[in-house]
């Protein structure tokens, strides 16, 4: 396993901990951190959010993520011990409701063909 690998595993396991940690009230507690990629110079990070929820709560919670970011930041410098700690970018993955609706249209397509 790379170097950057390692660093990636190891930023999602931490960012998960402090975003349990967060009081915001816009931030659910059904939310989860997909994949982090942090740049190579360790100055950025960008992180993958699922949340469960309607457009509605996802976009609040992306928001709360955005507000606490410098905490984030903080949080996570203290916690590891990087050169740099990398500024967090958060964006809404959308992976696991893609698999939901493949797996609709696989169940469709299966009881159609079943008929």
């Amino acid at each position: 396993m790379a170097r950057i690998d390692k660093i990636n595993t190891e930023v999602q396991r931490e960012l998960s901990a402090v975003i349990r940690e967060l009081k915001d009230s816009r931030i659910p507690m059904m939310t989860s951190v997909v994949a982090v990629h942090v740049t190579s110079d360790l100055r950025y990070a960008k992180a993958y959010i699922s949340v469960m929820g309607d457009e509605a709560v996802q976009k609040k919670a992306l928001e709360g993520l955005k507000s606490a970011a410098g905490f984030v930041r903080r949080e996570m410098g203290k916690r590891m011990d990087l050169r740099y700690t990398p500024e967090f970018v958060f964006e809404l993955d959308h992976s696991l409701e893609h698999g939901a609706h493949i797996n609709e249209l696989l169940k469709k397509h299966h009881s159609e063909q079943g008929e």
